[in-house]
């Protein structure tokens, strides 16, 4: 028996995520590259949700994977379908394969399974038909052969089947079982390709065995190989984000996500790092990826994400930032809203080459928008020995400028710390501290124009009166 049919030019994919909880960077993985191939090649792509399992699948969990799929801007043709709510299905399906003698029932308890097959070693538990009420229900195997996978990652891998039980397709009480599940629902459903992680590569010789005995084409596969992290321990929460909320919320762009898992296993023939989405979709092939793990780092996403991030212009960079305050921050994003858009643009502008996630925007940038909060470490470090007197001379010097020019402010500072002999620091720091708090911002003078004339002055004054040091202002 074996998997696999003739490349079809309009395939049909689905992605069956479980609402068992928020969709982990790994499934985020799957659903891309099951787009992917379904855009590349003019396919449709369902949306199916594995909710067999009540107890852990909520509407919350199945909104958490949706709000997902959102955010990474991977649309879906068909669905969402509830695979619990085809369970009429699932069981006119038990019904044929009862009927046709390819399943019976068996109440056989774990003990006896246990029991026969220790008196034939070598072979899976093989039941006999005891119709009594709460017998569970199970998918005959044959004694010879073999099931093949033909993975279009791994190739044939083959499963003989004398080793494997008649394995259970349906509880006692009637309820199907995942195998079952899943089989009858790629085939209703037409899927012509499946990918999925390897960790479902045992499922298939199960599902192949029900696809045969209910006379169902089976799909192709492609088992995608797991996630690691950079300890080569298979990828968790240890490894820092987990789930695409988290992406999200740690200001990842969407198309810089996508681009980094798509090359999570996959590459492109000339290795190049740095693909638009249509380039994603005209260039990928799932039968391009590699067989070996592939190894999620974060700190490579950063870098890729910058790099996205310096190419968005001020008016998309000021668009993705009100995003991501909208999901995170509301109490900032009203006061990023409320301020003058050239005030907005200007702090996109400074901030771009300075910020590789948006998350690090606003904490750069917050002092454009409301009062900042003082840094006393920062304080105690930065405002002593001559930083005083510096800062004074500084105010001095920025007060009596005609104009409030980039270039202004820059020659007039640069124009300090060549008289005084100082190193720039000395000068810029104890400025950024007094207009920012902090003594991590955005290029002081690019700080400067951005907060304007009036504020800037505003603020190393008050800086200048706390240290008790008269501003010619």
């Amino acid at each position: 028996m074996r998997a696999g049919k003739p490349l079809s030019a309009a395939p049909r994919l689905r992605f069956a995520p479980s609402p068992t909880g928020a969709l982990h960077i790994g499934g985020a993985r799957t659903a891309l590259y099951n787009w992917l191939e379904a855009r590349r090649r003019g396919g449709v792509l369902a949306l199916r949700i594995e909710d067999t399992d009540r107890e852990r699948s909520t509407p919350e969990n199945v909104e958490l994977i949706l709000d997902a799929l959102r955010w990474l801007e991977l649309d879906w043709d068909e669905g969402p379908v509830s695979q619990f709510e085809r369970s009429d299905h699932h069981r006119l399906a038990i019904e044929r394969l009862l009927e046709s003698g390819a399943a019976y029932p068996d109440p056989a308890t774990a003990g006896e399974v246990r029991a026969a097959k220790a008196a034939n070693p070598g072979l899976g538990y093989r039941g006999s038909p005891r119709a009594v009420p709460g017998a569970a229900i199970r998918l005959r195997v044959p004694d010879q052969g073999e099931t093949v996978v033909d993975d279009l990652i791994r190739g044939p891998v083959s499963f003989p089947n004398r080793p494997q039980d008649d394995f259970v397709i349906a509880r006692g009480d009637g309820t199907p079982l995942y195998n079952l599940a899943v089989a009858v629902d790629d085939a209703e459903m037409g899927i012509s390709d499946v990918v999925r992680g390897d960790d479902h590569l045992s499922n298939t010789p199960k599902q192949l065995q029900i696809l045969s005995a209910l006379g169902a084409s089976p799909p192709r596969y492609a088992h995608l190989p797991l996630l690691h992290g950079p300890d080569g321990r298979k990828l968790s929460k240890r490894h820092g984000a987990d789930s695409v909320q988290e992406l999200a919320a740690r200001g990842y762009l969407p198309e810089a996500t996508r681009n980094y898992l798509a090359l999570l296993g996959w590459g492109t023939e000339d290795d190049t790092t740095i693909l638009t989405t249509d380039e994603l979709v005209k260039r990928f092939s799932v039968g391009r990826v590699g067989r070996a793990a592939a190894v999620f780092d974060e700190t490579k996403l950063r870098w890729l994400n910058g790099r996205f991030m310096r190419d968005l212009g001020a008016e998309r960079y000021e668009e993705r930032l009100a995003e991501h305050l909208r999901r995170n921050d509301p109490e900032a994003l009203a006061s990023f809203a409320a301020a003058p858009p050239s005030t907005r643009r200007a702090a996109s502008e400074i901030v771009a080459d300075k910020a590789q996630t948006l998350a690090a925007v606003w904490p750069l940038i917050s002092f454009l928008f409301c009062e900042p909060q003082i840094d006393e470490r920062a304080w105690s470090r930065v405002m002593s020995g001559e930083a005083p007197a510096l800062l004074g001379a500084a105010r001095d010097r920025l007060g009596a400028l005609d104009g409030w020019e980039l270039g202004e402010i820059s020659a007039a500072l640069e124009a300090l710390v060549a008289e005084r002999e100082v190193k720039p620091g000395q000068v810029y720091q104890p400025i950024r501290v007094a207009i920012t708090g902090s003594t991590v911002s955005p290029g002081i003078f690019e700080s400067l124009w951005a907060l304007g004339r009036d504020r800037a002055l505003a603020r190393i004054d008050a800086a200048l009166a706390r240290l008790g040091v008269a501003s010619a202002g």
